[in-house]
């Protein structure tokens, strides 16, 4: 098991990474970042609902604000259109991002896990001649572990699994 300061090594490791990717941002990024940050908020909402509500007190009621708009609204139509189209473009934009964040996250985890496969196979290994040489012939022939021993095919398995697959 890992100590406390591994552990405290690991969670520094993920938190650099982590950092560093928010810093490789581009300026565009980081605007697109704020934008829908702001827009997924609460008090994105609560401003809505007041701009909508005093948009349709003033053009309904006898305020004595001429009415620009009148019922139903047309013009506040085209704003919320318009202004849709531009949230879902920093939304998508955003989600674009963390997507090839993820991706490099899943590299990155495919990675160990192929090390960790090789390290993992060399240990059988090394405990099959040890077994051998102090006499456990049992342990040292045992079939299971023999084929845990053996290389793995990664690109074998990748095709299986892709042939095992539905379409779709």
């Amino acid at each position: 098991m890992d100590s406390p300061n591994q552990i405290q090594e690991h969670i520094d490791t993920i938190l650099r990474h982590e950092q560093e990717f928010l810093e490789r941002r581009t300026p565009s990024e980081r605007l697109g970042d704020t934008i829908a940050g702001f827009v997924g908020s609460l008090r994105f909402v609560a401003l809505h609902l007041c701009f909508f509500l005093c948009w349709i007190v003033v053009n309904t009621l006898h305020s004595g604000i001429p009415r620009f708009d009148p019922f139903p609204f047309s013009l506040l139509g085209t704003w919320v259109s318009i202004e849709a189209i531009f949230i879902a473009s920093f939304i998508l934009m955003r989600q674009a991002r963390l997507a090839r964040r993820a991706d490099e996250r899943d590299h990155l985890m495919l990675q160990i896990l192929l090390l960790t496969e090789k390290e993992i196979t060399a240990v059988v290994r090394m405990n099959q001649e040890m077994a051998e040489r102090i006499g456990l012939p049992a342990i040292a022939r045992d079939q299971e572990i023999t084929e845990l021993g053996q290389e793995t095919f990664i690109d074998e398995i990748a095709q299986t699994i892709q042939e095992s697959l539905p379409p779709g």
